[in-house]
């Protein structure tokens, strides 16, 4: 039965492909802390309106529930429900059940905020017929406004990313329906939080940690509460709650089965990606992360309004709301360090140093195995504080690492080419297949290069085709 079932998948695939192509050819001939418990009571799951989802500010009620009903529940514990639609491009349907979550987590003083998740749950049952698992997806948001997370920016009608400027959640998107066609279920939590704090890990952690025992607590999604196997997935701006998340794991949510952490273009050190962007192309990207770290850094914030020029102050003003694409072009080669009247080189003074040393990783080593992907000459966010980072956790005889170094991407083409080879290593974490005992690190010319992917390339562009053509996902 299962043989039938994967040759159906084939054949479908197939006969969706010829679609695609005959469809393409006809156009151009036409020239065209305190835990949760898992098994608690949901609240009521909204019905799904008809209407276009509405923008964060006129979403509050949902979004920003009252700060007395955050605090009296757990972390992970739900405060709301309701049944979305995604889309593709925010146009295309997207053929999956989903909802959104609103649960209560921390910030890192350890204070409760509200946070929202957006679940998703293929059709069908998974590929080997066992427990589904549950893929943490935690999107490179990289933006300053509540609109550009991943909650607004993945709904069908929503006003597309391409205006917005929300380009990564769109284009991750594709990552995320490749994931559930494994059978995964799969949570994406605005891990920015309430102050769409962009590049301030130890809150995004935390809110990533507590979204996956909220996605694990809501009955609809049909997973094995605290017994789930989860995976957690971050590129770039998502790698910075991934990271921090897997260093959290023990400490902040020890009931979660975390079995595989996967990480590329780590943002390891924050002051390491000032320094490489100032006055380069990344500089307009990198300002906006100093402003998200504002968010939740009083002291920097304050340090920074005292000593910012007249300059800054109005480019700063100008990102203020931007998602990424915009605000990577808003003074792109720009001078960051000279925006502050300070002698000598602001990252050495002690309150800047403070604050980079409470958002550096490598200052604990996660107790799950991790795959860490890096370009080699990356222009963004630099080879050598990853390096760094696998030492540090290499120096610990349990750690569990896979390190490899790609010398022929750069920073965006590596997510790309590594999607494969992700999905292949978190398949076999979910399988209980034993993972790398010690270190290992691989350098390769393009990680693309490597034969065992190309099967699941040919899986994941034939679902995400189908899908296109109304497929549902996963089935």
């Amino acid at each position: 039965m299962a043989r039938d079932t994967k040759t159906a998948k084939r054949s479908w695939r197939r006969r969706v492909c010829v679609m695609a192509a005959v469809t393409a050819a006809a156009q151009i001939a036409m020239g065209a802390p305190a835990i949760a418990a898992p098994d608690q009571a949901d609240p009521p799951v909204a019905v799904q309106s008809a209407e276009p989802p509405k923008l964060p500010d006129a979403d509050r009620e949902f979004l920003y529930p009252p700060a007395d009903v955050v605090a009296s529940k757990a972390p992970g514990e739900i405060i709301a429900a309701r049944q979305v639609d995604l889309g593709t491009l925010n146009v295309i349907p997207t053929n999956v059940d989903a909802w959104q979550l609103s649960y209560r987590s921390n910030n890192s003083r350890g204070e409760a905020i509200p946070a929202v998740t957006t679940v998703i749950k293929p059709r069908g049952d998974t590929q080997d017929g066992g427990p589904r698992p549950l893929l943490s997806f935690q999107m490179a948001i990289d933006s300053l406004g509540s609109y550009c997370a991943p909650s607004y920016a993945l709904r069908q009608g929503a006003v597309p990313s391409v205006l917005t400027g929300a380009v990564t959640a769109g284009a991750q998107f594709l990552e995320v329906q490749a994931a559930l066609a494994q059978g995964w279920a799969v949570t994406v939590p605005d891990h920015q939080g309430p102050n769409s704090a962009f590049a301030y890990g130890p809150t995004a952690a935390r809110i990533s940690l507590d979204g996956i025992r909220a996605t694990e607590n809501f009955v609809p999604m049909q997973l094995a509460g605290r017994s789930t196997k989860v995976g957690m997935v971050g590129y770039s701006g998502g790698s910075i709650p991934t990271g921090h998340a897997a260093e959290l794991r023990k400490t902040y949510a020890p009931d979660l089965d975390i079995v595989g952490v996967a990480a590329g273009g780590v943002a390891a050190d924050l002051g390491a990606m000032v320094n490489l962007a100032d006055n380069q192309l990344g500089a307009g990207l990198i300002a906006a992360g100093v402003i998200g770290v504002t968010r939740e850094d009083p002291e920097l914030a304050e340090y920074i309004d005292k000593n910012i020029n007249p300059l800054g102050r109005t480019l700063f003003a100008a990102k203020d709301n931007l998602c990424v694409a915009w605000t990577a072009l808003v003074a792109p080669f720009l001078n960051i360090k000279g925006l502050l009247n300070v002698p000598g080189d602001p990252l050495q003074d002690p309150i800047v140093q403070k604050a980079l040393d409470r958002t550096v990783m490598g200052t604990s080593v996660p107790d799950m195995p991790l795959y860490i992907y890096q370009s080699n000459p990356d222009y963004l966010v630099p080879v050598g504080p990853v390096n760094k980072l696998v030492e540090t956790y290499c120096k610990d005889p349990s750690a569990s690492v896979v390190y490899t170094r790609d010398h022929f991407s750069e920073h965006l083409s590596l997510e790309v080419a590594a999607v494969p080879s992700v999905m292949l290593w978190l398949r076999d974490r979910f399988a209980g297949l034993p993972a790398q005992q010690g270190c290992k690190t691989n350098d390769v010319g393009s990680i693309a290069l490597d034969a065992r992917t190309w099967p699941v390339w040919e899986q994941a562009v034939g679902e995400l085709v189908a899908g296109l053509f109304g497929k549902p996902i996963g089935a």
